[in-house]
């Protein structure tokens, strides 16, 4: 279990974030058109995901778009913005936003994801939505880089995110 905060009052988290070196745990989300889409479909990709409450809050939003912008210009990555939202919300937020760099996933028929990932949140007004967590897995799916952002309104650590893209 992890401690984060909530401007600044202590939540707690369902475990911690995978570790760097293992194996990411599988998972099966829900894309925008309502399939499941699980690591398999970005095969020899390095993965950026990028994981946060709701894209309806200003942190979030700003995260992905943030990304987006980023990941236009490497080769070879995908960056997978997940979160409860529903995936028709998800996709006309990318769609009102412009952003085409953006693969969105829902966890609302995973309650597994939270729980594997060490992502959700138990406890505290956003019980049941996930940790602002950024990971970045490798082609093979092998965890490279973790990020727990420690107060949910605060957004990820970007420079530390790209170096270990380098």
């Amino acid at each position: 279990m992890a401690t984060i905060t909530l401007k600044g009052q202590p939540i707690h988290t369902a475990g911690n974030l995978p570790a760097v070196g293992s194996q990411a745990p599988a998972f099966r989300l829900t894309g925008f058109d309502l399939s499941d889409v699980g690591l398999e479909k970005f095969a020899g990709k390095r993965k950026i995901l990028n994981i946060v409450a709701s894209l309806d809050t200003g942190v979030c939003a700003a995260s992905a778009q943030r990304f987006n912008s980023e990941v236009a210009k490497m080769k070879d990555t995908v960056l997978l913005n997940i979160s409860a939202d529903l995936p028709f919300a998800a996709q006309r937020f990318c769609e009102s936003h412009s952003l085409k760099n953006v693969v969105t996933l829902s966890t609302f028929r995973a309650a597994a994801f939270g729980r594997d990932y060490g992502t959700l949140i138990t406890d505290g007004p956003m019980a049941g939505l996930q940790s602002r967590a950024v990971l970045i897995l490798d082609g093979s799916n092998k965890v490279i880089y973790t990020q727990q952002v420690p107060e949910v309104s605060q957004e990820p650590d970007y420079a530390a995110v790209l170096a270990a893209l380098k």
